[in-house]
């Protein structure tokens, strides 16, 4: 397979954004693939800054992801949680051990003063990842789920709660003060992108808050690259986290149409390509008649070959 030779901007929250992010970064040229990653998952644990989408980017494109749970490292070990639940600590957010030491070290280099983006800079290059992963912005943005029983930090729900609470909306906190990745926009302003990617991702809590950031979907939109989403809605079904569920309990349809009809009510003209999955081609009519035009192709991503398959092919779209 020869390398796609020209710089490539995807958007991604974790699991399933990364899923595609890794085939992307297996099919064009290495150093070419930036990814604008979603901080609003971001949170103080034990006194630790957590990045969990970042962090799944950063062990998803390394190679060290643990595939058997779907987030942290492979190989791992759980003395420290162990301990912690002999002291009656607070153990519902899962640390391993070697993933704690990411996060012992992001937190250390904070409190120095060096930047998130620094940072995130930094441990792609010590974990030998040609591509770049991007924090979406430097400031603080805290993703807030409102459900039937009150308010929750994203990763109560998400994790503690398991995601089980009916959802009503969600708020970004700071997002108002923040201000989009200064490289990513200067790459951006500098046309050096060929094609923008929006992965798989959960469109309320991965995509929305990379692209409310002020002055980021109207950048996007207005960028001479094509900009290409990928469905995370499969048959009425997310393959991956609580979207499909999220979607039931706002009153969006759970289709690939729903997908769609959210991201062109809230940011028109943003889209030029929508992919579908083989499963929703009946949709396609319907979604075309949103103004994007519609691609399909299998989207399912179960090994490293279907991920590579769908890279090429959404890379292939645009020429």
């Amino acid at each position: 397979m020869k390398a796609f030779q020209e710089s490539v901007l995807a958007l991604s929250g974790g699991v399933g954004g990364a899923k595609l992010a890794l085939g992307l970064a297996d099919v064009v040229a290495p150093g070419q693939l930036h990814v604008l990653a979603n901080t609003g998952d971001d949170f103080r644990h034990l006194g630790l800054h957590i990045s969990p989408d970042i962090d799944t980017l950063l062990y998803t494109l390394s190679g060290k992801a643990n595939e058997v749970l779907g987030w942290g490292l492979a190989n791992e070990t759980w003395n420290v949680m162990d301990a912690l639940e002999r002291l009656r600590g607070d153990t519902w957010f899962r640390l391993g051990d070697n993933d704690l030491a990411t996060h012992l070290w992001r937190t250390a280099q904070l409190d120095e003063g060096a930047s998130l983006l620094q940072i995130t800079d930094t441990l792609a290059r010590q974990l030998s990842i040609a591509s770049h992963i991007h924090p979406m912005c430097e400031e603080r943005v805290s993703t807030t789920v409102h459900s039937e029983g009150g308010d929750l930090a994203f990763q109560h729900y998400f994790v503690r709660e398991q995601c089980k609470p009916a959802v009503t909306g969600f708020s970004f906190e700071g997002i108002n003060q923040a201000s989009p990745n200064s490289n990513v926009m200067a790459l951006l302003a500098d046309e050096a992108f060929s094609t923008i990617v929006v992965c798989p991702s959960n469109p309320f809590v991965s995509v929305d808050p990379i692209l409310q950031i002020p002055g980021m979907w109207t950048t996007l939109r207005d960028s001479a690259a094509p900009l290409v989403l990928v469905s995370p809605i499969v048959s009425g079904m997310a393959l991956k986290g609580p979207a499909a569920k999220m979607m039931l309990e706002l009153g969006v349809p759970v289709t690939a149409f729903g997908v769609a009809q959210h991201y062109c009510d809230l940011y028109p003209d943003l889209l030029d390509y929508f992919v579908i999955d083989e499963s929703d081609a009946t949709l396609a009519t319907e979604i075309a008649s949103l103004g994007v035009e519609v691609a399909i192709a299998p989207t399912v991503m179960k090994n490293r070959n279907e991920k590579q398959r769908l890279a090429q092919f959404v890379l292939d779209l645009v020429g």
